[in-house]
């Protein structure tokens, strides 16, 4: 049976891409370098949070399989790249594996083909580092296969917004590829918007996050200097977002974690200072002040204490929920990391508890959560709500803490506990 698709990357995006589109009716196979994740994938077994067990079991039973062998994936129709791209020490995007799964891609590529880039990443990239890669073996882009870029838009754990109602933005190297890219994800995506071209579509991912990350330093820097001034912060949000026009509400926190947020805005900050030879300076701001949250929750703890006649060394610091956003198991970039890391340096005795992480590493150790979270908060002597889960009750913890730090705002205002 022709192969109808080839995903590159089955984690948190190339997963619940290839989910739609294998219940679309596409054959679709997911090729993965590690063959551990190929192998839980073949056997049934999911390892992200958006999709169950028996949700990888209906795929395979539909006909999806997983490989790290390139035979498997001659012949397809298309490919699309879902790798990671973490931040490289440069401050730019590491593009290591896009560059290893175009390569793969390199050695089977045909005519009539069409390779889509969803890797979040730089503009440019597409056409730069790509579809140089890609013509190494006389096959011309736009001429011989088409070549596109569709912006990742997947939100772990948002239950309203998945991968078919959330607008495809796609953008090709001409028209031609842009069409293509669009009638593919047409098949399993609900409404698809077409970009002029590949760096417009790179650069709408990039403009989406940096929105994000500038608009959340607004309100970590607003939720400092009014803890000074002894203004209800989260009050004032409220208050903000009653206007039906012109305003829309975000909130303060210990940090800003996830695979977007804290990496995406650089890529685009790293490229304007680099072929440009100036600054992105609103990116440099957020970055500032967004990274200096857990150290200011660390002062605010330490300040906790104080009140009490209690010091933060020594001090028993009970962490509730360790990643980076409510009810997933991801913790990637999550604020808890340096926050757990820099009361730890000042001497507390720390431990933590989250429904969704059993064993934590941090700090060059690893702690297990703790078994009973009411007997953890009564015995603490400052508990801080990081990350509020659906399965805490934020008040009642709160009531039963010796002192309680609420990072999230969702305690009541008129309750015993301190809101950042």
């Amino acid at each position: 049976m022709p192969i109808d698709l080839v995903v590159l990357g089955l984690g948190y995006v190339g997963l619940p891409l290839a989910k739609e589109a294998v219940a679309s009716g596409l054959n679709v196979v997911g090729f993965d370098a590690y063959k551990s994740v190929v192998e839980g994938l073949n056997s049934g077994q999911s390892h992200v949070d958006d999709l169950a067990d028996s949700d990888v079991v209906g795929m395979t039973s539909s006909g999806f399989r997983a490989t790290s062998d390139i035979e498997d994936v001659r012949g397809a129709s298309a490919f699309v790249i879902c790798v990671p791209t973490p931040l490289s020490a440069e401050g730019g995007p590491d593009l290591t594996a896009v560059i290893a799964a175009t390569e793969t891609i390199a050695a089977v590529i045909e005519p009539g083909m069409l390779v889509v880039l969803e890797s979040t990443t730089y503009p440019g990239t597409t056409e730069e580092v790509v579809r140089p890669i890609l013509e190494r073996g006389g096959l011309r882009a736009g001429i011989d296969f088409y070549l596109a870029f569709s912006p990742e838009r997947i939100d772990p754990g948002n239950a309203k917004y998945g991968m078919r109602n959330t607008p495809k933005v796609v953008g090709g190297i001409d028209a031609a590829s842009t069409e293509r890219a669009a009638d593919l994800y047409g098949r399993f995506v609900d409404t698809v918007v077409r970009a002029s071209g590949t760096r417009e579509a790179e650069t709408s991912k990039l403009l989406e996050n940096t929105y994000r990350h500038v608009n959340i330093a607004l309100v970590n820097e607003m939720a400092k200097f009014c803890n000074d001034l002894g203004i209800d912060f989260w009050d004032v949000i409220s208050l903000a977002k009653t206007k039906p026009f012109g305003f829309q509400a975000f909130y303060p926190g210990p940090g800003v974690g996830g695979h977007c947020i804290p990496i995406d805005p650089n890529y685009l900050s790293h490229r304007v200072k680099s072929e440009l030879g100036y600054s992105f300076r609103f990116v440099e701001l957020a970055q500032e002040i967004n990274a200096t949250m857990p150290a200011y929750i660390v002062q605010r703890s330490q300040d906790l204490l104080n009140d009490e006649g209690k010091a933060l060394k020594g001090a028993r610091v009970l962490l509730l929920g360790v990643t980076y956003k409510p009810d997933i198991a991801d913790q990637r970039e999550s604020p808890a990391r340096p926050l757990a890391e820099a009361l730890v340096a000042k001497g507390a005795d720390l431990s933590y508890h989250d429904p969704h992480v059993e064993h934590w590493s941090v700090a060059g150790g690893t702690l297990d959560r703790v078994v009973d979270i009411d007997d953890a908060i009564a015995d603490a002597d400052l508990v801080i709500l990081i990350q509020n889960h659906d399965s805490y009750s934020p008040d009642v913890f709160a009531d039963a803490a010796n002192i309680f730090f609420d990072t999230r705002g969702v305690t009541s205002s008129t309750g015993p506990s301190h809101r950042l």
